[in-house]
């Protein structure tokens, strides 16, 4: 089984931050690559960020610079520092569990999916 369950959303203006968590339970959240996903009304969900089980970290162009993925793994927890937010980055945004090595910006490798948080900017 396993659950994941993301907290930390809300709503802010153009140039605010947010931190967005996901607490795993139910199954050894270390064995897992972990990774940040968003989809907005009317789009296709989208690869934020990914973070391997050996801490390396990959981001999506329109985020570099701007979001920082990380893990602790003693506390099955994951986390998505969010700044200078923009109007664009709107969005329901979900943690997502993988055991696959490779391709993970590609949602098919995720197994294990949490029930999203929103993020809503405002300019």
């Amino acid at each position: 089984q396993g659950q994941l369950v993301e907290s930390g959303g809300g709503s802010v203006q153009t140039g605010d931050s947010l931190r967005l968590s996901c607490v795993a339970s139910g199954f050894t959240f270390r064995d897992y690559a972990m990774a940040w996903f968003r989809q907005a009304p009317g789009k296709e969900r989208e690869f934020v960020a990914y973070i391997k089980r050996s801490g390396g970290t990959s981001y999506t162009d329109s985020v570099r610079g701007r979001f920082t993925i990380s893990r602790d793994n003693a506390k099955s927890t994951l986390y998505l520092q969010l700044k200078d937010l923009k109007p664009e980055d709107t969005a329901a945004y979900y943690c997502a569990g993988s055991k696959s090595v490779g391709y993970l910006s590609d949602r098919a490798q995720y197994t294990r999916w949490g029930q999203g948080t929103q993020v809503t900017v405002s300019s």
